[in-house]
């Protein structure tokens, strides 16, 4: 699949992962709509208006946030994803898009030492994301069921693991490192870190410039089977807060009274480099990347 000369739509644009996208398909010779709010995807029209004419979607619209969040709010998330999901690929399909992509999450995943792409449907999404986990799981349920039925052999299906970089949201309902991050520059030099649960749980972060790369990788060699798209390299919530602090010269508190979560997430990266597909981003790169970008922009 060749992208240049395409018309080319991108939900979820002025997202983290969305604003990478759109700066690396700038530097091909194609024609970008970008759509966010106030475009509201749970709208079926509002779904057609955008596909029609589109040569590639790539929809990476969802809602995005903390755990706790989504344990509080099932509802604030589960419900409008299941909508738009929907909506997006029957839009997609009847437009006659040359190629779709969808973005899924590692929340699908019920807790294993590593994450294999096959294995989703053997079991469930961890109770630390039911709600999310079930509404991209349906997600990926409706891709695949256009294909099946149509022999609409167009898609492809990608899985973020824990995603940060530039433009992450930095507040109240943050995740693990954009929460660190905020945490450790508002303690400061000398000043405590807390960090809920003992540090031991194991998770795999990703930078947002190489999702958007594997994102762009998986459509240009029409991968039509789920990818995951992580690091496959485990660090512990400890390393990463003391990164973090370090950076900022502050000191830890590990709040052993707040929950850990499930102890480790970790993802196959197996299908991923047997198509070609590694990342470049290192950890030590992506966290300063994502500190500076703090520092200069969030007040």
């Amino acid at each position: 699949m060749k992208l240049n000369n395409k018309n080319i739509l991108v939900t979820g644009a002025n997202g983290m992962i969305g604003r990478q996208l759109v700066n690396l398909l700038k530097k091909k010779n194609v024609n970008i709509t970008e759509t966010d709010l106030p475009d509201d995807l749970r709208d079926r029209d509002v779904c057609k208006r955008v596909c029609d004419g589109q040569d590639i979607v790539f929809h990476l619209a969802g809602i995005k946030g903390s755990p706790q969040r989504c344990a509080e709010a099932p509802g604030t998330f589960s419900v409008p994803m299941i909508q738009f999901n929907a909506n997006m690929v029957e839009a997609a399909y009847n437009a006659g898009v040359e190629w779709f992509l969808y973005t899924s999450s590692v929340g699908v995943y019920h807790p294993a030492e590593v994450f294999v792409e096959d294995d989703v449907w053997k079991t469930f999404p961890s109770e630390h994301d039911w709600y999310p986990g079930w509404a991209k799981r349906l997600g990926e349920l409706n891709v695949q069921a256009y294909m099946k039925e149509y022999d609409w052999n167009k898609c492809s299906i990608v899985r973020p693991a824990n995603t940060y970089g530039p433009y992450d949201n930095f507040g109240e309902y943050s995740m693990v490192i954009p929460s660190l991050i905020k945490k450790a520059k508002e303690a400061g030099k000398g000043g405590i870190l807390n960090v809920w649960g003992d540090g031991t749980p194991i998770r795999d972060f990703v930078h947002s410039r190489d999702v958007a790369r594997g994102i762009m990788f998986a459509v240009e060699n029409e991968v039509t089977k789920p990818l995951n798209l992580g690091s496959g390299e485990g660090v512990t919530i400890k390393q990463i807060a003391t990164s973090i602090a370090n950076r900022f010269g502050c000191k830890i508190e590990f709040d052993t009274s707040k929950p850990n979560g499930d102890s480790k997430r970790l993802m196959s990266m197996e299908r991923a480099n047997s198509y070609g597909f590694y990342n470049e981003v290192t950890m030590d790169d992506g966290l300063e990347d994502t500190i500076k970008w703090y520092e200069e922009n969030v007040r």
